[in-house]
């Protein structure tokens, strides 16, 4: 059963408020990292990374850097930019993304409760990055994006949503992107207790997306998290391409396939609509795999999804690609990049092959997750992706 508490967030200033949020820094080239740095003196890419904008910064030790860090958020602070919520609170967190809105709470949740495995997991996390991110909390106390958590909707949860959205929100903004943001507070007491004790009933609920961030949050006490139920989330797929044939013609690779697919050409691009059809394109020819029965096991929930049977009976076994989070010869484009870019990727030479992939759905993520197992990388494209710096819970002075 997951604990969770409110918090005194540090929000942006009502004037401020799509000026300082901004996408994870790994949602831009270092490019366009460095012209918002260097043109918003109120991102809050100031404080994730300062050398953006400091160049005497880029060579220095990390130290340097947090140091840094540390003096922006004072700034930020004592300029009022973010302004801290006057006590605890939990948060009701909407966004709008071309016309589809998706609504949740944000709280606090207790480490102990991913731990103890209240919180499930479905996904591996990479060592190199879950350090990175565990090293950035410990030294600046700033947890501004949170992690999203699912769970089967329940009843009280929604009422007591309804009954604020009804009042005027303390945030509220529309980012570049043209997405909507929006942050009502629940403050009164019962209600917290309410949200308190309705989420501390639940036996289980799910990691969505965030699994680095959450695994980065075990030194700490709590970590900052929005849970939407599985009514509210969106999951898209996550596409494959390819550099090479592992030193395979064209016919040769096809033939390799034929041991475990039943190919079709199409002449139409495949955005597969069903599980176990997947499209692929090579040599400016669109054609549908569908899995033979012998190549997968129906009764098991990781080996079952089209993206293990892609990695168990093709990628691993014909192109040589043993663990795709690490080999260089594969990457990875979430739902949300047309199949036409995917094409013009391999038409232009940049990769060989491009494989499109049906999405997981959200009771597939779960049944993973209660079996204990975890799917291949980049097996979900997770929508809402969460700007950063909307809510921040400072907790350099929560870990002990």
């Amino acid at each position: 059963m997951p604990l969770v508490k409110p918090f005194s967030a540090l929000i942006p200033a009502a004037h401020l408020q799509s000026s300082v949020v901004t996408r994870p820094l790994e949602f831009y080239s270092t490019g366009e990292a460095k012209l918002i740095a260097s043109e918003n003196t109120y991102s809050f890419l100031h404080l994730i990374n300062p050398a953006l904008d400091h160049a005497y910064l880029r060579d220095m030790h990390q130290d340097l850097i947090y140091r840094k860090i540390a003096e922006n958020f004072s700034t930020f602070v004592n300029g009022k930019v973010l302004v801290p919520v006057n006590r605890p609170c939990y948060y009701i967190y909407q966004v709008t993304c071309n016309g589809f809105t998706q609504t949740g709470l944000w709280t606090l949740s207790n480490v102990e409760s991913y731990l103890n495995g209240s919180i499930k997991k479905h996904e591996l996390t990479v060592e190199r990055r879950e350090k990175q991110l565990a090293d950035y909390l410990q030294h600046t106390g700033l947890d501004a994006n949170p992690v999203l958590i699912t769970y089967h909707p329940v009843e009280a949860i929604e009422l007591l949503t309804k009954k604020y959205l009804k009042e005027l929100p303390v945030i509220d903004f529309v980012f570049t992107d043209l997405t909507g943001h929006k942050v009502w507070l629940i403050d009164d007491e019962t209600d917290i207790n309410t949200v308190t004790n309705e989420i501390g009933k639940i036996d289980s609920v799910y990691i969505a997306d965030g699994h680095h961030r959450a695994a980065a949050m075990s030194k700490m006490d709590f970590f900052s998290t929005v849970f939407m139920n599985t009514d509210e989330i969106k999951v898209l797929q996550f596409n494959r391409l390819v550099r090479d044939l592992h030193g395979l013609d064209k016919q040769g690779f096809l033939a390799r396939l034929e041991k475990a697919f039943i190919l079709e050409e199409s002449d139409q691009p495949v955005d597969p609509d069903q599980l176990h059809k997947i499209g692929m394109y090579l040599d400016s020819q669109w054609y549908i795999l569908f899995p033979k029965p012998d190549a997968y096991d129906a009764n098991d929930p990781v080996e079952l999804l089209d993206v293990s049977i892609l990695q168990n009976q093709l990628l691993e076994p014909v192109l040589g690609i043993e663990d795709p989070r690490t080999n260089a010869r594969i990457t990875f484009e979430g739902g949300i990049t047309p199949l036409a870019e995917l094409v013009k990727m391999v038409d232009n030479e940049l990769y060989a092959v491009a494989f499109t992939l049906f999405a997981v759905s959200v009771e597939q993520i779960i049944n993973v997750a209660d079996a204990n197992k975890t799917m291949p990388p980049k097996s979900t494209w997770i929508e809402p992706k969460f700007l950063v710096g909307i809510l921040t819970n400072y907790c350099i002075d929560t870990q002990d």
